[in-house]
């Protein structure tokens, strides 16, 4: 299968290379990669550059800087490396991150997802970020000998980010069936894209899967810039999937409950309604994704 990788970018002097070198040496190469330069201020575009020059399938688009929208800037910057290629003439399109790096087999093993099945829409490994929380000192240092090819993590230096389940298709590492791209109609920019696509490929019966053995290194936690907005952000979020007021107040519930905080539940309900924009979603798809998350609440309850 022929994989295109896009990867959206902004301010990543620090993380780029090392993100592109480790698909550089991938063992699977029959991929072009675009980087979508979004206006970055440092180092970053003359890093891309520097780089491509010893590669032929990787190609550098730069845009002007956009406006800054968490989750909706991450997707316009995509589509805007989408345009850029005959994209429907690949198998698989990926949405990465630029602060990733990727074991030398990661496509390989994407590829046999694919391939050994064909109801599979959406898949991934999973995403870890350094062991933190015994030495949080070090969260921002980096070893300038570090291997960063070696994934033996003999040591536990890199732990599971355990922001979702080991079931969930994280943000960062995207891979998706043309097929199943076409179907979803592409991702959505808004905050929470990255939950409503998969509801999107669940609601045209495609798969989602993660390979549970297969890691890649996250070099900066998620959303760390937005830590202290996070309830409100997650009020905007249950908006955007489409959930009514019961459905949000559940979900707000169980987060809230998650963190033992009253306070981040009565936030996230005031942001729900305070949404007022139209919501990028048809009716059928709203309802699905009112059906599927009422039978998942059932579920959870045995009913």
């Amino acid at each position: 299968m022929k994989f295109l990788i896009i990867i959206p970018t902004h301010n990543e002097e620090n993380n780029i290379l090392p993100c592109l070198e480790s698909l550089k040496n991938q063992s699977f190469q029959d991929f072009i990669c675009v980087v979508v330069n979004d206006g970055s201020t440092d180092r970053t575009q003359q890093i891309i550059i520097n780089f491509k020059l010893s590669t032929s399938n990787f190609q550098l688009l730069d845009l002007e800087r956009s406006q800054h929208e968490p989750g909706a800037k991450v997707v316009r910057t995509f589509n805007k490396g989408l345009e850029s290629v005959d994209w429907k003439s690949f198998d698989v399109i990926c949405k990465y991150d630029a602060d990733i790096v990727f074991p030398q087999n990661y496509l390989e093993k994407i590829n046999q997802v694919f391939e050994t099945n064909p109801k599979t829409g959406i898949a991934s490994g999973l995403v870890y970020i350094r062991n933190y929380k015994q030495n949080p000192e070090i969260k921002n240092l980096r070893n300038p000998n570090e291997n960063w090819a070696d994934f033996s993590n003999k040591n536990q230096e890199w732990i599971f980010e355990n922001l979702s389940s080991k079931n969930h298709v994280r943000g960062p590492i995207k891979a998706y069936r043309k097929e199943c791209f076409e179907d979803m109609d592409g991702l959505r920019a808004v905050l929470g894209w990255d939950n409503l696509d998969i509801l999107l490929a669940k609601k045209s019966n495609w798969e989602v899967v993660t390979v549970k053995e297969l890691w890649v290194k996250h070099l900066r936690p998620t959303a760390y810039k937005y830590k202290s907005q996070k309830a409100e952000k997650l009020g905007q979020y249950f908006y955007n999937i489409g959930l009514n007021l019961p459905l949000a107040m559940i979900s707000s519930a169980k987060s809230s409950f998650k963190n033992r905080s009253v306070k981040e539940f009565f936030i996230t309900i005031n942001s729900f309604l305070k949404q007022k924009e139209k919501r990028d979603l048809s009716k059928e798809e709203i309802q699905f994704i009112r059906n599927l998350r009422w039978k998942e609440f059932f579920r959870n309850f045995g009913l």
